[in-house]
Formats: C-alpha cells, structure tokens, sequence
C-alpha cells in the first residue's frame, strides 16, 4: 500500500505542479479567460489515462499463460524505463520547470488563432506523460499485488496529491519541492530496481531467459515473502526469499548506476531567457 501511495502522491504532485503553474501564470498574465482549456487538457489526458490502463488490463486477460507472463514483463519493464526517466528529467527540469513553462504558454498562446486549442494540447501532453507513466507502473504492481491494498494505497496517493496541490496553488502549503523529489526519486529507484529483477523473474517464467537460474540463497524458512516483514521488504525493496543469480545481478547494477548518477551533483540548466 505504501508504494503505490508514494509514487501516485509524487506523480499527482508533479501533474499538480504544472496545472497550478499554468493556471497563475494565465491569471498574472491577464489570460484568465482561457482557464477553461486548461480543464479540458487535464480532463483529457486522465481520460486518456484511464483508457490506457484499462485497454491494457484487457488485452492481459485474454492471454495464454505464458503469453501473460510475457505481457506483465514487458509491462513491468516500461513500468522501470518511465518512472526512471520520470525521476532524472524532474531531477534536471526542477529548478527551471516554472520558467519552460512560462515559455511554453508563450509559445503557445503566440499566434492569435486557436489560442485555446493550442493551451488545450500543451496541458494534455504534460499531464498525459504523467498519467500514463502512473498507468504502467501500477499495472506492474497490480500484476503483483492480487490484494485491495495496493489500489487503496494508489487512490490515497491521488486524493492528498490533489488537496496538496490546491495548497501550492493557492499558496496555504509551504513543500520544499527539492527535497521531496530527491527523496521520493530515491524510493522511486528502489522500487524500479525490484520491477527490474521481477521483469527477469516474469521473461523466466515465459521461457524467455534461463540463464543465471542458480539460488543465491533461501530466506523461506527464515523470512518468507507472507510474513509482515517479508511483504514490505518485498513491497519497497524488491526482497525475493530465494533469489537467483541473474535478479541479483540486475538489481545491484541498476542500482549502482541510476544511484551513481542521481546523487552527483546537478548542473544548472540555462533559463529560457538566458538560451535567447
């Protein structure tokens, strides 16, 4: 439950961020009028969204059992390429994202004609990437998860992203946005470095991949996956009682990479009116 908390309270945060962004700077720019696309572009990429995760879930349903092993793989891998790509594009965009979208806007709103429809496609494809990179990550957690935690967890997530992101809007909520996306980008590469070596464990099970199969060790009697410690090892670490060679393998070298180049230091992008 915790894990689909998290990363839905982080994504929401983000969408969050870039709708109330939006939304001030129409209102300080004397655009307030346009409002409305803003709405619509949100409203669309959630519909988007749901249409995704949904269409997917089905397509899963109809598969053989090695084909869905297969499927839940692939997934789980897009799951780790998006939330990693999410993490270093927020760790690089962060201290600039306000003056790119200000430019953005600007872009947009620049030719007179069509000025709603063109406001409308820039929201809808910033809140949609957040949308469907939530899709596919708890796609790969649900596909692991049969319980009513985790769809709980990720509900929670959404609901205090929203009341939180109304706060920075609206200026009632003070959030040190640096060090929440450091440390939730932090978890998220925990988290990814389970999904990865659980995409292996699911190409295994397809037949794919059966190289490195040889157990490293086997915690069952002393830690099993069922007990209260092993399911939130399992859940925020990726904790496998019996691993093999090849999850072990995965999950220290992605780690040691995406950790390596996350907690070096940022160089500062050029703001949009430094590029001119």
């Amino acid at each position: 439950m915790l894990i689909p908390f998290l990363i839905m309270l982080r994504e929401g945060i983000e969408a969050a961020l870039i709708v109330g962004i939006v939304a001030s700077y129409l209102q300080q720019s004397g655009r307030g009028r346009l409002m409305p696309a803003v709405w619509v572009g949100v409203l669309l990429a959630v519909a988007l969204s749901l249409f995704a995760g949904a269409g997917l879930q089905l397509m899963a349903a109809e598969f053989p059992q090695k084909q869905q092993e297969l499927f839940e793989g692939i997934v789980g891998l897009i799951a780790v390429v998006m939330l990693t790509s999410m993490v270093f594009w927020m760790r690089k965009t962060a201290r600039s994202i306000k003056g790119q979208l200000h430019a953005s806007i600007d872009r947009a709103l620049g030719h007179g004609d069509g000025q709603g429809w063109a406001l409308i496609g820039m929201v809808f494809l910033a809140v949609a990437r957040e949308g469907l990179e939530s899709v596919f990550f708890l796609l790969a957690i649900f596909q692991q998860s049969s319980g009513w935690e985790a769809p709980v967890g990720a509900l929670a997530g959404i609901a205090v992203s929203v009341v939180i992101g109304y706060g920075l809007y609206s200026g009632g909520v003070r959030l040190d946005l640096r060090r929440f996306f450091r440390f939730t980008g932090l978890f998220i590469l925990l988290v990814a470095a389970g999904l990865l070596a659980g995409v292996l464990r699911k190409l295994h099970e397809a037949g794919v991949w059966n190289q490195l199969q040889t157990v490293v060790f086997d915690m069952s009697a002393t830690l099993p996956m069922d007990s209260p410690l092993g399911a939130v090892l399992s859940g925020l670490l990726g904790y496998q009682a019996a691993p093999v060679v090849g999850e072990v393998i995965v999950y220290l070298v992605f780690l040691a990479v995406s950790l390596y180049f996350f907690l070096r230091p940022v160089t500062a992008a050029p703001s949009p009116a430094a590029a001119r």
